[in-house]
């Protein structure tokens, strides 16, 4: 763990860099894949779970909670292929952040990821809380998840984003995997790098306002409109600022968020508005990791 706080960051001369093909933004869709890997009964938990479902503020049940199981369901049994269907069809890269014991569950669905050529990142071995998990436990659950992945698609993922972290996580991801870059961080609209441990190592900041979730959350949005409206002011201001230094703006969805009816015509929009652009560039996190590696390092 760092005992200090990078502050500065690129500061006020900013940093700037070139896209493939100049664009003047890189755009990246994450879809969290999660379902199965919650907090459950079924899965040794003593608590049911409470986070980022239809039942805002849910309490911890002790025991099984059905409601809360049958709405982590909906994303894996329709909100998934709702999902995949659109992306795949307008072939738009997706990076499936996926937690190792949801993807053991579903063999259609990790089917569906590998013919559609989706990156898949490890995003922990459970969709739990580390914050106060024993560290071996947590090192435990990085090496099953990681091995998981290997399993299932025949290589290791090249990226990590645990989400719920704790203070060790990225130093326990490091010290037992080889990915090249993690995304547990919301600091920056552009990668950077940091030395942990005498050793460069790349982050791909992710997002908490671009983000599904916030249909979820006490303050968010009550419709698709605001989800459309906030994620295009988004992109025209990063876009503006690409007229001169490139930007970087990420997407987050889940299953049973965005997968529902109600919420998906809000980012079929989105897609549409930005495929009018020609200097966009749609990608996958490995992609941006890639180009980094290659120039900026």
């Amino acid at each position: 763990m760092s005992k200090s706080r990078n502050l500065v960051g690129y500061g006020q001369k900013d940093f700037k860099i070139q896209w493939p093909n100049k664009a003047k933004i890189a755009v990246q869709f994450v879809l969290n894949y999660e379902e199965g890997g919650e907090n459950c009964l079924l899965n040794g938990d003593k608590y049911s779970e409470t986070f980022l479902s239809e039942i805002i503020g849910a309490k911890p049940v002790e025991g099984r909670h059905m409601n809360m199981e049958s709405i982590y369901e909906y994303g894996s049994r329709r909100g998934f292929w709702r999902i995949y269907k659109n992306f795949n069809d307008r072939k738009i890269p997706l990076t499936i952040f996926g937690v190792g014991l949801a993807l053991e569950k579903n063999n259609d669905i990790c089917f569906a990821i590998k013919e559609a050529n989706f990156e898949v990142v490890s995003h922990g071995y459970r969709w739990i809380d580390y914050q106060f998990v024993q560290e071996e436990t947590e090192k435990e659950h990085i090496i099953k998840s990681y091995e998981i992945i290997k399993s299932i698609f025949g290589e290791y993922p090249l990226g990590w984003y645990t989400g719920r972290t704790s203070p060790n996580t990225r130093r326990l991801v490091l010290e037992n995997t080889n990915v090249i870059y993690d995304s547990d961080s919301y600091s920056d609209d552009l990668p950077y790098w940091e030395n942990i441990n005498n050793k460069k190592h790349l982050i791909i900041p992710y997002t908490l306002d671009n983000n599904d979730m916030r249909f979820a959350t006490n303050q968010g949005f009550n419709s698709g409109d605001q989800f459309f409206q906030y994620l295009k002011d988004s992109f025209d201001c990063l876009y503006k600022e690409g007229e001169t230094n490139p930007k970087m703006m990420s997407i987050g969805l889940h299953c049973r968020l965005i997968g529902r009816p109600g919420r998906i015509q809000s980012l079929l929009k989105f897609l549409d508005y930005i495929q009018k652009f020609n200097d966009v560039w749609i990608c996958k996190r490995n992609e941006i990791a890639e180009h980094w590696y290659n120039n900026y390092k």
